[in-house]
């Protein structure tokens, strides 16, 4: 699956992954290959996921949103930026 993070300040990270699991306003959820389409609220909390080599990422989000269709996961997030 590709995985796609973008926030208001620019592209968080875009890579191959195993899974991801997200914190949704109605509770964690986890993509996996072949997942149903869906548009989901996120709430502040990890999104987790790991690659396609084992590694396991976290990135912490204030609030979001994701869209899961054709093994393609889009997260758009409110987020800290790193490099302030």
């Amino acid at each position: 699956m590709l995985l796609t993070i973008v926030a208001p300040w620019g592209n968080v990270c875009k890579t191959t992954v195993e899974s991801v699991t997200l914190p949704s306003v109605e509770g964690s959820f986890t993509v996996l290959h072949s997942h149903a389409p869906i548009i989901a609220q996120l709430r502040d909390g990890d999104v987790t996921y790991v690659e396609e080599s084992g590694k396991e990422n976290r990135v912490t989000i204030k609030s979001g949103f994701v869209r899961v269709v054709n093994d393609n996961v889009e997260v758009c997030v409110e987020m800290e930026n790193p490099e302030q």
